[in-house]
């Protein structure tokens, strides 16, 4: 499943090895820059729909620095973007050098670059002397000069390890960064009285091409997710007018106009479709209409494959519907928002790690979503957002082992943190506060959001908790200090303030120390996988609220991402495998090519297509539908690192109810490949070591090691072999 790679100048940023020299920036810039320009592509029937928070921009004057100690003579070469100057042993250098000598010594190479409109960047190459992550940036030196002349010989500057990516030759300018597209033609095309109506097969996203374009007039252009949406001229969601003169076609939504090259004319904003609906006036007519698919070149590192070819196809599904919704950033979905959302990016993360593991996306994603201080507002502005955020960072170096991104990000964590803290009420809880969005999800029916919610103070507890875990990686004892007791205090509150022994479950929430009546799934299930109740209130949380019809539901992908890894972590995959193939089954039988924002399957024909009292606002491609990549690789194929990076892992495959299952998990520099099925096991591990635990009632034999018993009937097998290791039982 691997896509075909178009590699060219402005996309070999993706295919490239790191280099010895590379672009660099200030941490978090690049990545502000390009998620602003990505975050204001959205348009709603032709308008521009710009997002609803606070965008942080770049610093428009860096400082770029080495200390450099050369054995001989050296000459490099410096590009920039920008305009700059050149300091060398604090002489400044005449003009502003392309090239520039070095004589052997030690030496401090500064340059100073200023740009408004994109973010300064240099990059330098020479025999050693090269630019990567080890340059020092600032975006304030901080120096002075007395009356005498004489400079400062102490700073109060913060410098910061530099930010780059994957932009290695001098050409690649990073501003000028594009993702990569291809060529592809419609499956079947239809005459309508008044139009044409194309599909292209499956959902997909790009820049549609008319071919053959002649006359005077306008050509309308509807965009569908479904034939009903496409032919709805008054209702799709997203359209384009374009006004034919003669030789040049005019966009009347941007006002750009465009020479037409022997009759083709290619749009200049990109949309989501599958199917689009072409309609003209008279006088114009055209012959044909293609397409530009535009996507992030990934390789498809993690797979899966299994007896049931419904399972099968549910996990090739979501893998396109995770391939679409990665682009410069992880976007919720490709019609409506395409705006970078943290409650999806955390899904999409987890998803990420099992199917692509796209570190620089990851990163780009959590420093786009953080912006920079002051913090005004919560994280999208919303307060469940704002605690996602924290979890991914310790996810995020778990999985990579990537300290150093977590000790340049830490400060950020800290001021966010203490935005959140500064919230808080008597009792140390989150309450909803003016300018306060409370998502927790969208329901088909009353959710309060009001008051002492126990899914907000079970989400703050673990953000506590992350925060205590990241102060220790950076070795910030006070603030580990500090964020271990206000976790414990609060956690402590959790079950005496929300638990109601009667219900066996936490309640909704609490409202002047008063209990609601409600229960619902979120923070129940949340609190399983956290590890926050007993285990017999665990099992009490199975029946009375996870299998139990008379709670409130859950329609959304997004909520049931969590409500069947909390299944999964009491050991119920056999009943999740139903739920898989009941509700993304559900999808694929209603006809679906990529994963949708929400599912309900009481719904009929276009009922499927409505929400946000619109009659197409669903999108049907969706991030957090991917969820079945996740849980397929953590539950099923049973992977996850027990220490950061994969230096030690833990598989504990489950079948539930399969008959065979096969697949890859990638790890930062490999991947874990696992066959199991009813009779025996085999694990070749690229990396690491680490436990396999398995069941049987049958007495087990292995091909290399030693098994232990844990439990009767429970074994596990220290792995610390690159050859396959089969276990028979």
């Amino acid at each position: 499943m691997k896509k075909k790679l178009i590699i060219s100048l402005l996309t070999l940023a993706f295919a490239a090895p790191l280099l010895a020299q590379t672009w660099i920036w200030y941490p978090g810039d690049y990545e502000l820059w390009l998620g602003n320009k990505m975050n204001n592509r959205r348009t709603e029937r032709g308008t521009f729909f710009p997002p609803f928070w606070k965008m942080a921009s770049h610093y428009v004057l860096v400082e770029f620095s080495k200390q450099i100690d050369l054995l001989q003579p050296e000459e490099i070469e410096i590009a920039v973007e920008g305009k700059y100057n050149v300091k060398l042993d604090g002489k400044l250098q005449f003009g502003a050098p392309k090239k520039l000598l070095l004589s052997a010594g030690k030496h401090s190479l500064n340059i100073k670059v200023h740009n408004q409109a994109t973010p300064p960047a240099i990059f330098v190459k020479g025999k050693s002397v090269n630019t990567d992550a080890s340059w020092k940036v600032t975006f304030e030196d901080k120096e002075w000069i007395d009356e005498s002349g004489k400079a400062s010989d102490t700073s109060a500057t913060v410098y910061m390890a530099a930010g780059c990516w994957n932009f290695n030759t001098p050409q690649e300018l990073p501003s000028q960064f594009r993702l990569a597209v291809e060529k592809q033609s419609a499956v079947s095309k239809k005459e309508l009285a008044s139009g044409e109506l194309i599909d292209f097969g499956k959902e997909t996203f790009g820049y549609i091409i008319i071919k053959g374009l002649t006359g005077d007039g306008i050509v309308n252009i509807y965009y569908g997710e479904s034939p009903e949406e496409a032919q709805d001229t008054e209702h799709c969601e997203t359209l384009d007018k374009l006004q034919i003169k003669g030789t040049s076609v005019i966009n009347l939504a941007t006002g750009v106009s465009t020479p037409l090259l022997n009759g083709e004319y290619t749009l200049d904003n990109n949309k989501a479709f599958r199917y689009v609906y072409v309609t003209t006036e008279k006088g114009v007519q055209f012959s044909d209409v293609s397409m530009l698919y535009e996507y992030m070149p990934e390789e498809y590192r993690g797979s899966f494959r299994c007896n049931d070819e419904e399972i099968n196809k549910i996990w090739d599904v979501g893998a396109y519907t995770m391939h679409l919704t990665t682009r410069e950033f992880f976007i919720d979905g490709i019609k409506r928002d395409r705006w970078v959302w943290s409650g999806d990016a955390l899904q999409s993360y987890l998803m990420n790690y099992y199917l692509f593991f796209d570190s620089e996306s990851v990163k780009r994603t959590i420093w786009l979503l953080r912006g920079k201080d002051p913090v005004t507002s919560h994280t999208n502005t919303i307060m469940d957002y704002s605690f996602y955020w924290f979890l991914s960072v310790y996810d995020y170096y778990m999985y990579t082992g990537d300290k150093a991104f977590v000790s340049q990000l830490y400060p950020r964590m800290q001021t966010m943190m203490e935005y959140v803290l500064g919230r808080t009420n008597k009792n140390g809880m989150v309450e909803g506060l003016t300018g306060d969005w409370i998502f927790i999800d969208w329901a088909d029916g009353y959710l309060e959001k009001k008051g002492e919610l126990s899914f907000e103070q079970v989400l703050f507890c673990k953000s506590l908790e992350t925060m205590a875990l990241c102060a220790k990686l950076v070795d910030d004892k006070e603030g580990q200090t500090k964020y271990n007791g206000l976790a414990s205090a609060l956690r402590a509150k959790l079950e005496p303030t929300f638990w109601n022994e009667s219900k066996k479950a936490m309640v909704h929430g609490c409202m002047n120390g008063k209990q609601s009546e409600a229960v619902t799934r979120y923070s129940n299930m949340f609190s399983v996988f956290f590890n926050y109740l007993k285990d017999d209130q665990k099992q009490e949380i199975k029946h009375s609220v996870l299998l139990n019809d008379s709670i409130m539901k859950i329609t959304t992908p997004y909520m049931r991402f969590y409500e069947l890894e909390a299944l999964c972590a009491l050991g119920e995959q056999n009943a999740v495998m139903k739920e898989m193939k009941a509700y993304w089954g559900g999808m694929l039988r209603e006809g679906a090519t990529s994963f949708w924002e929400k599912y309900n399957p009481e719904d009929k024909g276009t009922q499927h297509l409505a929400m946000y009292g619109r009659p197409y606002g669903k999108s049907l491609c969706h991030a957090w539908g991917a969820s079945p990549i996740y849980l397929l690789g953590k539950y099923y194929l049973g992977v996850t690192p027990v220490k950061e990076g994969y230096k030690e892992f833990a598989i504990k495959p489950v079948l539930g109810g399969l008959k065979w299952m096969e697949g890859d998990v990638p790890t930062p520099k490999g991947k874990i490949h696992i066959f199991m099925n009813k009779r025996f096991i085999k694990v070749v591990a690229g990396e690491g070591s680490g436990y396999l635990y398995f069941t049987t009632t049958r007495k087990p034999k292995v091909s290399v090691g030693k098994i232990e018993e844990v439990t009767k009937n429970s074994y596990r097998l220290w792995i610390d072999t690159k050859e396959e290791v089969i276990v028979k039982y």
